[in-house]
C-alpha cells in the first residue's frame, strides 16, 4: 500500500486540527475544530476502506457529539451572561 499526497495531506490536517482543538481557549472554536476533526477522521476511515466506521464517525463523532458540545457551549455562555448581570446589578 502506497501513500498518495492526499493521504499525507489528510494526516497532516488531522494532526493540526487535533492540536488546534486542544490548545484553543475559546470553547466555541474548539467545538467547531472538534467537528472538523471528526469529519476528517471519517474521511480517513473511508480512505482506509472502512465505510461502516466512517459513517459511524461522521454521525456520532462529528454530528451527535458536536451538536451536544455546541449546546453545552450555549448553556455556558448563557450562565456566564446571567452571572455578569447579577454581579453588575447586585443580588
Amino acid at each position: 500500500m502506497s501513500l498518495s499526497p492526499f493521504d499525507i495531506l489528510l494526516a497532516v490536517m488531522l494532526l493540526l486540527t487535533a492540536w488546534r482543538a486542544l490548545v484553543t481557549p475559546d470553547p466555541f472554536r474548539a467545538t467547531v475544530l472538534f467537528i472538523v476533526f471528526g469529519l476528517l477522521m471519517a474521511l480517513a476511515w473511508a480512505r482506509l476502506s472502512a465505510p461502516d466506521i466512517a459513517l459511524a464517525e461522521a454521525a456520532i463523532g462529528a454530528g451527535l457529539t458536536g451538536a451536544l458540545l455546541l449546546d453545552a457551549v450555549g448553556h455556558l455562555r448563557a450562565a456566564r451572561r446571567r452571572a455578569d448581570v447579577q454581579v453588575r446589578d447586585g443580588p
